[in-house]
Parts: C-alpha cells; structure tokens; sequence
C-alpha cells in the first residue's frame, strides 16, 4: 500500500515553494481581492484570523464546482472570506454572514461597501441565536465556519438540527457543504504533545495576538470534537484537508 503521509519535501523552503508554485498554478483572484487582504495583513496584528489566499482559491474553487448559489458564513472577521464567496456565487448569488462584533461587522461592511458588493447581508450577535431566525426561503448550498473555535461542535449541531432529512425548509440543502476552518489548530488537534512546538508557544501568542488568542489551547479540545462529531455523524461525509490550518469538508448527504 503507497504510504498516504510521505515526507516528500526536503526541507521547509521547499515546502514553501511548492506551496507558491501551487497557488501561481490555481485559479486566480481578482486584484481587488488582494488588495484588500494585503491591507489587513499590513493594518491589523491579529490578521492570522482570516483566511489565506490559497485557502480563498480553493474555496472559489469548490463553490463554483458544485455550482453554489447561497452560501451562510459564521464567523466574518473584517469580511475578506465574505467577499470571496461572494466572488465565488456572482451576482446572482447570495452571501449571509454573521459576526459577533460590531466593530468588525462595521469594518467589513465598509469594506463590501467600496467594492459595490451589493449580494452580501450581514447579522451582527451572536451566531447560536441568530441561525433559527435565519429560516431562508432556500437553503444554502453551503455553510463556511470560522468562528470562535469553542463554538464549533454548538454550530454543527445547531445547523444539522436545522437541516432536518426531507424537511420543506431548511438551513443546508441535501448535498450541501460545512466547511470547518482552522481544523488542525496549528496540528495540536492531532498532536499536542511537546514534539509539537506550538504547544510551548501558544501561552506567549495569546499574549501578543490579543483578545481573539485568549483560550487557544482548551480551543484545541473543541475543534477535535467538532472534528469528531463530523466523522461520527452518519448524516455527513467528511474530507479532513490539511490546508493552510486545516479544512474540515463535510457533506451532508440527507
């Protein structure tokens, strides 16, 4: 049997350029996509929230390979993954996105604002509460999280129960994605041992990241349920991919 987990590069620069090489070799973004996130990136200490451009490539990617139309991001940060999948769906398509700060949610619509993004709504509170009010008139095709980690095993239960198997309304269609990012947190979800040096750095980059960081390590013991919860549900079909901090795909085939 070919070994699934190779170490095929030499060395860490090599890895890296294979990871530039792949990304010059994928679809490309607009310019004012990278624009804007090179902006938080240059603005903001605590940009390591949001998604990276390889990671907005293969999300572009799967949204246009399953021909998605409305897509439920939990979780927004300053809006630059809203602003991808709503690259992804067009303007004939439909982005809801829920954050739970005001600051940023008034940061991101700013930002949609001076882009004349005109198919993205915004629920600013908190996302438990908000997603039974949701009741769209059509699921969505899928459902992006990346919210504060603790939360994620409470949003997977929260939008399967409102995904019920042949249900008239309901929050994800049969065949739509969840999509958990951050899934590996660093790789402590699979090995948090001290052969893991973020392990020993975590306390001291919570400390220089700020409020977002506080509680990364016991976040670690919540993702690897929500991770876990996915491969034990029988309503879903999971591919766990370590892309950039990990996405977790999961199907829901009912």
């Amino acid at each position: 049997m070919k070994d699934s987990k190779p170490n095929l590069y030499s060395t860490d620069a090599v890895a890296e350029a294979v990871t530039t090489y792949s990304e010059r070799q994928s679809l490309d973004l607009p310019q004012w996509l990278l624009d804007y996130h090179a902006e938080i990136v240059k603005n903001n200490s605590n940009s390591n929230l949001m998604i990276s451009t390889y990671q907005a490539r293969a999300l572009v990617w799967l949204a246009r390979l399953m021909d998605a139309q409305r897509v439920l991001e939990i979780g927004v940060y300053l809006g630059f993954s809203s602003m991808v999948w709503s690259h992804a769906v067009g303007l004939t398509g439909k982005v809801t996105g829920l954050e739970f700060s005001p600051d940023y949610a008034s940061r991101s619509k700013a930002a949609f604002r001076a882009n004349s993004l005109s198919n993205i709504t915004l629920h600013v509170g908190d996302g438990l509460q908000t997603l039974p009010a949701l009741d769209p008139a059509e699921p969505y095709d899928v459902v992006f999280i990346d919210a504060q980690k603790s939360g994620y095993p409470a949003y997977l239960r929260a939008v399967l129960e409102l995904s019920p198997p042949g249900g008239s309304r309901r929050l994800l269609r049969r065949g739509g994605l969840i999509i958990g990012d951050n899934a590996l947190r660093k790789g402590l979800v699979a090995d948090d041992s001290e052969a893991n040096p973020y392990r020993s750095a975590a306390a001291a980059e919570e400390k220089e990241e700020g409020e977002e960081y506080r509680g990364q390590r016991s976040d670690v013991g919540k993702v690897r349920e929500f991770n876990d919860a996915v491969k034990a549900s029988a309503r879903l079909e999971a591919f766990l991919l370590p892309l950039w901090d990990g996405l977790n795909l999961a199907r829901l085939v009912d």
